[in-house]
C-alpha cells in the first residue's frame, strides 16, 4: 500500500484529487493538509487532518505527496517534500516560471524521487477517442487542430487568486497546460508558436482569454482558444484532415461529476449520452458519411494508477518531468510572444 499525503483541499484537492486517490487500488490517502477549516475532516473522517506541513512530513508512513494549492506556492513546497525525501505529484501548472520548474527537476534527480505533474485532462473519454483517431489515420494527413474551453462568468471574483495580480494568476496558466499537453500528444513539439493573451472582462487585472497557435511543419496548425466571455461556447474539439474532419461540441462531463460528487458507484466516472459523442465525416461518393464516435471510457483514476505503477517500477511515468518542462517552455514562449506581437521560433 502506497500512502499519500494531500496539501490543499480547495476545488483541485477536493475534487480533482482527494476521491480519485481513494479510488485507486494500491494506493492510500493516509493524511490531509487543510490548515484552516473542517470540510476535509467531515468528507473523510478516516483520514488524518494536519495544519502544517511539518506535520505532514513528519508523518514517515507517506511516500507521496501531491500538491494542489494555488500556483504561486507550487516551486517553495515541492521543493520542501522533494528534500524530505518524498515522491511528489504536483497539479498543473508545474510552476509559475521554467527556470523554478528546471529547478525542481534537478533536485528530483539528484535525491532520487519521482516528480511528476496532473496532466488529467488528457484521460478525457473525447480526447482519447480522439488520440485513436488521429493515431489510426483516419483523417488522413492533419491540417488544423482546434480546442476550446470557455466560461461566462462577466463577473470578476472578489478575492480569487486567479483574478489577482500575482505569478501563476490568469486564465493561461490554468487552462492553458491542458489544451497544450493535449497538443502535445498528438503532434509533439511545434517549431514556432503565436499568441494573443489579455484580459476582456470589464476591469480584470489578470488574463481571462488567450488565443495560442502553434506551428507544425506541413502546413500544420493547432489552435488553442479559451475565454470567460463564451455564454455560447464554441465547439470543444474541431479537427480537420485530407480525409475527414471530426467536431466535438460539449466539454466532456468527467470534471463536473468530480465537481458536484456526481460519480456513479460502478462503471464509467465520465459517461457521455450518445448525441454528445463527436461526429466524424468523411467522403463518400459525390456527398458526405457522418457517424457519431464513442468517446473511450477513461478517466483521471489512470493518472494515479500509472503513478502507482511507476513507484513500484511496473510503468514508466505518463507525465515525466521533461514532458512537464516542455509544457511550461510553451506557457512562457505564448506569453511572451503576446507581450512582443510576434511569432516565436522554438
Amino acid at each position: 500500500m502506497i500512502h499519500v499525503g494531500l496539501i490543499g483541499f480547495g476545488l483541485a484537492g477536493r475534487a480533482f484529487h482527494a476521491p480519485v486517490i481513494r479510488a485507486v487500488p494500491g494506493l492510500r490517502l493516509t493524511a490531509i493538509l487543510q490548515r484552516t477549516g473542517n470540510e476535509a475532516a467531515e468528507k473523510y473522517p478516516d483520514v488524518r487532518i494536519v495544519r502544517s506541513l511539518e506535520e505532514l512530513l513528519a508523518m514517515k508512513e507517506i511516500r507521496v505527496i501531491v500538491i494542489a494549492t494555488p500556483n504561486d506556492t507550487h516551486y517553495s513546497l515541492a521543493q520542501r517534500c522533494l528534500e524530505a525525501g518524498r515522491d511528489v505529484v504536483v497539479d498543473k501548472p508545474f510552476t509559475v516560471t521554467l527556470e523554478e520548474a528546471k529547478s525542481l527537476v534537478q533536485m528530483a534527480r539528484k535525491a532520487g524521487r519521482l516528480l511528476t505533474v496532473y496532466q488529467n485532462r488528457r484521460y478525457d473519454g473525447d480526447f482519447q477517442a480522439i488520440c485513436q483517431l488521429v493515431a489510426d489515420g483516419v483523417l488522413g494527413r492533419m491540417v488544423r487542430f482546434e480546442t476550446s474551453y470557455d466560461r461566462y462568468r462577466p463577473k470578476l471574483r472578489p478575492g480569487a487568486w486567479r483574478e489577482l495580480s500575482r505569478p501563476g494568476a490568469g486564465i493561461l496558466f490554468d487552462i492553458g497546460p491542458h489544451l497544450i499537453d493535449n497538443a502535445l500528444l498528438l503532434f509533439g513539439l511545434p517549431e514556432a508558436v503565436t499568441a494573443d493573451v489579455r484580459a476582456e472582462r470589464d476591469d480584470a487585472i489578470a488574463d481571462d482569454a488567450f488565443d495560442v497557435m502553434l506551428h507544425y511543419p506541413n502546413n500544420l496548425r493547432a489552435v488553442l482558444r479559451s475565454s470567460i466571455l463564451a455564454a455560447a461556447p464554441r465547439a470543444r474539439f474541431v479537427l480537420l484532415g485530407t480525409m475527414g474532419s471530426f467536431v466535438k461540441q460539449k466539454v466532456h462531463p468527467l470534471e463536473s461529476n468530480l465537481r458536484f460528487s456526481k460519480l456513479p458507484a460502478d462503471g464509467v466516472w465520465g459517461a457521455e449520452p450518445e448525441e454528445e459523442w463527436g461526429v466524424l465525416t468523411v467522403p463518400a461518393g459525390d456527398s458526405f458519411a457522418s457517424r457519431r464516435i464513442p468517446s473511450v471510457n477513461s478517466d483521471y483514476r489512470d493518472f494515479y494508477a500509472n503513478l502507482r505503477d511507476a513507484i513500484v517500477g511496473q510503468a514508466t511515468l505518463a507525465v515525466t518531468p521533461e514532458w512537464a518542462l516542455n509544457v511550461m517552455r510553451l506557457l512562457e514562449l505564448a506569453r511572451q510572444s503576446s507581450e512582443q506581437r510576434r511569432t516565436i521560433v522554438l
